[in-house]
């Protein structure tokens, strides 16, 4: 018998059976190992591809093929609908109440990363990575924070070793970018930080961030407010207004810290806004000079402004969450609120 006289017997007779096995006649074991057993009637069809010549391979072994995934995937149909009546032949009491089933949804923190990622993305803003162990120099020296600077003291540190530590801020991150691309560049670096505090209410030991660094000619601080004015109402919702007061980061000169008009009291005063109408939301300035010689950029051509968001004080603005510690404990009750 040859291949294609073959195909057409193992054809015909998986009709007949699958005809026997819907009467109940023939069980479903013998049914399905009587075609893709390891002995099976389609595992006969292999060794004749030998008796057919070279050219005529590749169109009989795609008529093995094709027969084999059409019994294949009709024995397995079968065998699920033989499942199916099996399970609804069992002596269910459906009196009792039914098993309730919880979906998992994505952490807050997540959410407010991913949509305000989208926000920058929107205006031409990349996003990079750095990573969260790095080294003295790039977490301090090369953002302008010498050894003997005062600044060090405001992030209290986890030093791994003299010169290895957990990054501080993701500020870090640009550096890394900088050094191995030239302006113009528009990028936002979002990722964990640590810092070692005592764990309460406000304060954590670790934290999230996202870094905001936009360079090119001629770069003003009107640039930085329309950017940040956008991202905010895209954020909290086109009737939200924000201001700029001055500040001190040793990486940008000038500096300032940004709030918005409180979104719970409409800046009528609140106990969230300590009666003052406003919210501060993140830092900014424009880049100091002295960051860019780190980098070996020409401060004669190139002038940009970089900003930090804290990720949890935007996730506890948005969701009215009083402690900060309620996004690390895995407390199932509070995301189910937060999935709503």
């Amino acid at each position: 018998m040859n291949l294609n006289d073959k195909i057409q017997a193992i054809n015909d007779s998986f009709s007949k059976d699958k005809k026997n096995f819907k009467s109940n006649s023939i069980k479903f074991d013998d049914f399905k190992n009587k075609y893709l057993g390891r002995k099976g009637l389609l595992s006969e069809l292999y060794p004749l591809l030998n008796s057919v010549s070279d050219s005529d391979k590749p169109e009989c072994g795609k008529k093995i093929n094709s027969i084999k995934n059409v019994i294949t995937k009709e024995i397995h149909s079968l065998g699920n609908n033989l499942s199916d009546l099996s399970n609804n032949a069992l002596n269910i009491d459906s009196s009792m109440p039914g098993t309730e089933k919880f979906s998992g949804s994505i952490h807050p923190l997540t959410k407010i990363i991913d949509e305000i990622k989208s926000i920058f993305n929107r205006i031409g803003f990349s996003t990079i990575y750095g990573p969260e162990v790095d080294t003295d120099y790039y977490n301090f020296e090369a953002l302008n924070i010498p050894k003997d600077h005062p600044a060090r003291d405001m992030q209290d540190t986890f030093y791994i070793n003299k010169e290895t530590l957990l990054r501080t801020h993701t500020s870090s991150s640009q550096i890394h970018f900088m050094e191995k691309n030239q302006p113009p560049l528009r990028i936002i670096s979002p990722g964990r930080v640590y810092r070692n505090e005592d764990i309460s209410v406000r304060s954590y030991c670790l934290f999230h961030q996202i870094e905001g660094l936009y360079i090119d000619k001629n770069v003003k601080f009107s640039d930085l407010k329309g950017t940040l004015d956008y991202f905010a109402k895209s954020l909290f919702g086109e009737n939200v207004k924000t201001r700029f007061r001055p500040s001190y980061f040793p990486f940008t000169e000038p500096s300032a810290e940004m709030d918005v008009s409180c979104i719970f009291c409409k800046s009528k005063g609140c106990n969230i806004c300590k009666q003052s109408g406003w919210i501060e939301i993140l830092g900014c300035g424009m880049v100091d000079p002295e960051v860019f010689k780190f980098v070996d950029y020409d401060v004669d051509i190139w002038s940009g402004f970089a900003f930090g968001i804290g990720i949890e004080r935007i996730a506890m603005l948005k969701y009215g969450v009083k402690d900060i510690r309620i996004f690390y404990n895995g407390d199932i009750q509070f995301l189910e609120q937060i999935k709503l």
